[in-house]
């Protein structure tokens, strides 16, 4: 049935969609994790308002992304961790972009040491942090692409405040390995791999930049990312 179900998918449409620079420009922006306005997109995408609305209004009829309202604002994210999924794997079978001036080598260099994947770790620090899991014996291959936690794990994340059980109860995968596009190694997925990126900007081992999607580890990540998990960021 699953094999059926493949071969009938109509995916023309959506890769229509994501043909156009503007609205991948859009579409990578979002990547973000946090819902955007009409008018930040428009920038992100280097078109001007009309322009902007009329991407947004066929991404919203593509089912690729969502409005959120908050009083008379409107607010754009994607519409699931599907979506950008979907991005992740295109760029990593897409070539880079042509780096033209200073602020791109500089944003690309953030981009790679540490940026969120919609709402997981990645870049240099994210497969660090997953081959110190690893390494570590905190999860351990399921099975496939997914991991499991170890009993030593669920007592290390537990001491962050994360509720492992709750987390397996989600409606989304709970942990698995995603290859990163642009270290070509893996970083932790899934509820879990969201939940701990959250706790880790929570607890300010990680703050967010000026660079949309960027991460800095601050001195306290550094500590906490070596003392919890025997993780060691340059």
């Amino acid at each position: 049935m699953g094999s059926e179900h493949v071969l009938r998918a109509d995916f023309a449409p959506v890769a229509a969609l994501l043909a156009d620079r503007a609205r991948a420009a859009m579409l990578t922006a979002l990547l973000d994790g946090r819902p955007l306005a009409a008018g930040e997109l428009a920038r992100a995408a280097g078109v001007g308002a009309p322009t902007a609305s009329a991407h947004l209004a066929r991404l919203l009829d593509g089912g690729l992304v969502t409005v959120v309202k908050q009083g008379r604002h409107r607010y754009y994210r994607l519409r699931g961790v599907e979506v950008a999924q979907l991005i992740e794997a295109l760029s990593r079978i897409s070539p880079p972009v042509e780096v033209r001036s200073l602020r791109q080598s500089r944003d690309a260099r953030r981009l790679h040491e540490a940026r969120t994947c919609y709402d997981h770790l990645a870049g240099e620090a994210g497969v660090a942090l997953f081959a110190a899991l690893v390494d570590g014996g905190l999860i351990e291959a399921g099975g496939g692409d997914a991991f499991e936690v170890t009993e030593k794990g669920a007592e290390r994340f537990g001491a962050l405040g994360l509720d492992v059980v709750a987390l397996r109860k989600a409606r989304r995968r709970f942990a698995w390995q995603c290859l990163d596009w642009t270290e070509r190694r893996p970083h932790l997925n899934g509820a879990l791999g969201a939940a701990l990126t959250a706790r880790m900007i929570e607890l300010g081992w990680f703050e967010r930049g000026t660079t949309r999607r960027a991460l800095t580890v601050t001195e306290k990540g550094l500590a906490g990312l070596a003392d919890s998990f025997g993780c060691v960021l340059p």
